[in-house]
């Protein structure tokens, strides 16, 4: 978010500071999402954050798609895959730098261990074992950088039967009970249709660095944070947990909730009204609306505890009613005139370009070497007294090697004797 966005967020504030992780310093070696959405996160808060990947492959989101952007004409430093820039790869990669880096030679561990003695942060997603292997771990890391907050994701995290075990989001969403409570009622198991555990990892590990960096301020002292993309979900369960405590089996429900009621998409005329009546206002606010006060006095809905019992009845009754009219009619009318929770359901370009989040310029661009403008979805967070957002498109592949080097206090002879030994591409 630039400075004028956050004044007009901010009804006029105005902005007093820098962003909140200007200085701090992120060596992220992970790949896809769980590490790169969070380390995503912290360049948003202004941390510099150099992306270590592998010499002339990267992180394996440059190759998902398709789709695949073809670049125009791009002759400058860095490298773009054969198949074109995947947008995919920016939706997780904004305001970072990329160095490529072969961790497998002698002086291109020498050449990160240089960049993490002036690191704050060191990010790994690697399969437990594999860090070790590399001669990356904690314990070597820290010799170089005592006071270093470094942080280990991975699928089951480092203890347990299954801590070896690959793993990925779906893997993750099937085993942390989500698939289970999600579909359609007596349907199959369903994925949540975006990496629900990914992000949900990304967000704790979030968490977890800028706490970590808070107590380092108040100590002196580093820090590793360990978590396993398994215990970042099942806190996430919230209400379906807690039916498992109270003795009962959640199961799939399609749109509706196990605890209220109503509350769940509905078909309209032309779509679908998502209505989240939670208490027993809005409930009969909702009656009267829609001029069905019979509802409201129903015995079987008199209460929200009777409504979740009869969610079937209800249903139907409700149902009969929204098919009479238009989604957008609908949304007026409840929304609008009488102030009830009531939304359309959006496909993915209407959830991303509508009238709210055009007043929120939710949506933004940024300039993208090889492909030219492209778009880019903000972060929510809005400071009272600190700027944030992205001011960089995601990077070409190795397009800061040389750069980041150079900061690091290699000249020409130590860059040369890199790409020499391997350590770094020659190009």
């Amino acid at each position: 978010m630039t400075a004028d966005r956050a004044d007009d967020v901010g009804a006029g504030r105005e902005t007093q500071g820098g962003k909140i992780l200007d200085g701090v310093t992120v060596l992220d070696l992970t790949t896809f999402v769980t590490g790169g959405f969070c380390s995503m996160m912290l360049a948003n808060q202004g941390a510099n954050v150099i992306k270590v990947e592998r010499p002339d492959v990267g992180d394996d989101s440059r190759h998902s798609g398709p789709p695949f952007i073809p670049p125009e004409g791009y002759d400058g430093p860095g490298k773009t895959p054969d198949e074109g820039e995947s947008p995919y790869f920016w939706t997780i990669n904004y305001g970072k730098r990329s160095v490529e880096i072969d961790l497998k030679t002698e002086s291109g561990r020498e050449a990160l261990y240089d960049l993490a003695s002036e690191a704050d942060v060191f990010l790994e997603n690697f399969r437990p074992g594999t860090a070790d292997r590399l001669d990356v771990e904690y314990e070597t890391i820290r010799e170089h950088n005592s006071s270093i907050v470094y942080c280990s994701i991975s699928a089951f995290g480092e203890t347990g039967p299954w801590s070896r075990r690959p793993g990925y989001d779906l893997l993750v969403q099937g085993m942390s009970g989500i698939m289970s409570v999600t579909g359609p009622e007596g349907g199959d198991p369903a994925k949540v249709g975006l990496p629900q555990t990914d992000l949900i990892t990304a967000m704790w590990a979030g968490f977890g660095i800028v706490s970590a960096l808070l107590r380092r301020e108040q100590t002196g002292e580093g820090e590793r944070v360990e978590l396993g993309m398994l215990d970042a979900a099942l806190p996430w369960l919230t209400k379906q947990a807690g039916k498992v405590f109270a003795g009962e089996s959640p199961s799939r429900m399609g749109t509706k909730d196990p605890v209220i009621a109503p509350y769940q998409a509905y078909p309209t005329a032309d779509g679908y009204l998502c209505v989240g009546c939670a208490n027993q206002k809005l409930w009969n606010g909702l009656c009267e609306a829609i001029s069905r006060p019979d509802l409201a006095d129903d015995e079987r809905f008199a209460t929200n505890a009777d409504r979740v019992g009869h969610m079937d009845e209800l249903e139907a009754e409700l149902s009969a009613v929204f098919r009479e009219r238009p989604t957008d009619e609908w949304v007026s009318l409840l929304a609008d005139e009488h102030g009830l929770p009531v939304g359309p359901v959006f496909d993915v370009e209407g959830a991303l370009t509508n009238e709210q989040t055009e007043a929120r310029e939710t949506m933004s661009e940024l300039d993208h070497p090889a492909v030219g403008s492209i778009p880019v979805v903000e972060h929510p967070l809005n400071f009272e007294s600190s700027e944030s957002g992205f001011e960089d498109a995601p990077p070409l592949l190795g397009e800061d090697t040389e750069a980041v080097l150079r900061d690091a206090g290699y000249g020409d002879e130590g860059i040369e004797r890199l790409r020499a030994e391997g350590a770094i591409p020659d190009r």
